[in-house]
């Protein structure tokens, strides 16, 4: 959502008066298409990356503020828990070798948080779910002091009406069944999110792309098997946040309301589809007005923040959300993916990434564009089953039918990232290298979800309970995290 809230509560007359304005900063928002330029010259990526912070014995660790003080780096932010923190990447360009750069100051940076932590005896771990996470970490003073935390949190249970019932059953056979009382089972969802500027023209074209390849993207990257005690999906994370932040009780399930955690309904032909459905379908959460008159602003040739709208929107979680922001004056528009899981290494969080823009940047030059040739409904069933099944899966494709995700990314989409990024600029070296990570995956077999499932069965199987299984797995999985070696040469725990 971005920013800070002045106040927790709002009153009727501001939630009507916030409709009223929403609608307006849609239309201003509609005449800025159609008459203003934006800000694009030339393609740059931007990361976010939120962290878990453990102790160590590697269970949650609720100081982010004492954290966050001794990094004293404004690129470190709070999130929902005390044990979550947000690391910020500057926007950078996609050519050359700046992925080589990227890489040094990622590592650079993170290793010196990590330093700082260990004097406060924390460690920072990237990871989807911290498998440690128990349901006493969600009790008493859990969440990060920001009246936005709050505000959602009050929201989000007011608009339900009651408990938060979280039922997920893994392909295995285990199954999780819960109540929540707030949004804490929320923040254990920590997730790699990658921006991409574009043009306005060429917006829809590449929201349609990242929806097509956002199953495939799951089934490589998937990285959180486990919560609370339970092995559930590869990729745990998708449903645990569409039904930890669900406003709807049962009767408006029943009905066909839409849910907060939104895939999407249907391919769109510009991104005022999006924010046009915002503005139609979901009611606002945090009402908070500004005093500036976008339609004045406008008039008068200056750059409307159109606030209220961009609020509207940081409340509702696509998967792909669309994003209008501004930065020297200049508006911009982004694709904001957010996909993916946090980890497990630098390298194989920047192999992820490679293989979005590469693979979004061919179909989106392609004359047939791939979902031109799939329905929404079989993208939408590919992400499900990409989280569910991870590497494992099997996903439809045009002209190819059912493929497992492995073949599929190695005979489909791999030569695709690399005309990709020949097309961005980036150096052939750095192409090899980071797409190689996904190429060794694909052949093994192991992305981050499996080697967590192996590592803990192996160790139950030498007489380890769950809990402790957990911890000695989380236990290795951070010394490989540091090693920087990608996830699919891992070796188990002898």
């Amino acid at each position: 959502m971005g920013r800070d809230l002045e106040s927790a509560t709002f009153t009727r007359e501001q939630r009507l008066r916030y409709r009223d304005k929403v609608k307006t900063c849609l239309d201003v928002f509609e005449q800025m298409l159609a008459t203003r330029s934006f800000e694009f010259e030339r393609p740059l990526a931007g990361m976010e990356i939120e962290l878990n912070l453990v102790d160590p014995d590697y269970r949650p660790k609720p100081d982010n503020v004492e954290v966050l003080a001794a990094i004293a780096d404004p690129e470190y932010q709070t999130e929902l828990a005390r044990f979550n923190i947000e690391f910020n990447v500057a926007p950078h360009p996609l050519g050359g070798d700046s992925a080589v750069t990227l890489e040094r100051d990622l590592r650079a940076s993170l290793n010196e948080a990590e330093r700082r932590c260990a004097e406060l005896g924390a460690h920072i771990l990237m990871i989807g779910i911290l498998p440690t996470i128990m349901p006493e970490h969600f009790e008493g003073d859990w969440m990060s002091a920001n009246a936005r935390y709050q505000a959602l949190n009050d929201a989000v249970l007011a608009a339900r009406g009651e408990d938060i019932l979280l039922d997920i059953a893994g392909p295995t056979g285990e199954r999780l069944q819960t109540w929540a009382d707030s949004l804490a089972p929320e923040s254990a969802c920590t997730s790699m999110q990658l921006h991409l500027q574009v043009r306005p023209s060429e917006f829809a074209a590449h929201w349609n792309a990242a929806q097509v390849l956002a199953g495939p993207q799951l089934a490589l990257g998937a990285n959180s098997p486990y919560f609370l005690g339970k092995e559930l999906w590869a990729e745990t994370r998708i449903e645990l946040f569409t039904q930890a932040a669900d406003t709807r009780p049962v009767e408006l399930k029943n009905q066909g309301v839409r849910p907060r955690v939104f895939f999407g309904e249907r391919w769109i032909t510009s991104i005022f589809d999006l924010f046009e459905e915002n503005t139609r379908y979901f009611p606002a959460m945090l009402p908070e007005l500004d005093d500036e008159d976008p339609q004045e602003a406008f008039d008068a040739g200056r750059t409307p923040k159109l606030a209220e709208m961009r609020l509207h929107n940081g409340t509702i979680y696509r998967w792909n959300r669309p994003i209008y922001d501004i930065v020297a004056g200049r508006p911009h528009l982004r694709v904001e993916n957010r996909v993916l899981p946090a980890g497990p290494t630098i390298v194989d969080m920047l192999a992820n990434a490679a293989f979005y823009y590469g693979v979004l940047r061919t179909m989106v030059n392609e004359d047939r564009p791939v979902w031109s040739r799939m329905s929404f409904n079989t993208a939408t069933e590919n992400f499900a089953i990409g989280a569910r099944n991870g590497i494992d899966a099997t996903l439809f494709w045009p002209g190819r039918g059912e493929v497992p995700a492995s073949e599929l990314v190695l005979r489909e989409l791999l030569p695709m990232a690399h005309e990709g990024l020949a097309d961005w600029g980036v150096d052939a070296d750095v192409r090899t290298r980071l797409l190689g990570v996904i190429e060794g995956r694909c052949l093994s077999g192991q992305n981050g979800a499996d080697w967590q499932v192996a590592t803990v069965r192996a160790l139950e199987a030498r007489g380890l309970s769950r809990p402790d299984a957990l911890r000695e797995m989380v236990a290795h999985y951070a010394v490989n995290m540091h090693s920087n070696e990608p996830v699919h040469t891992w070796p188990l725990p002898l």
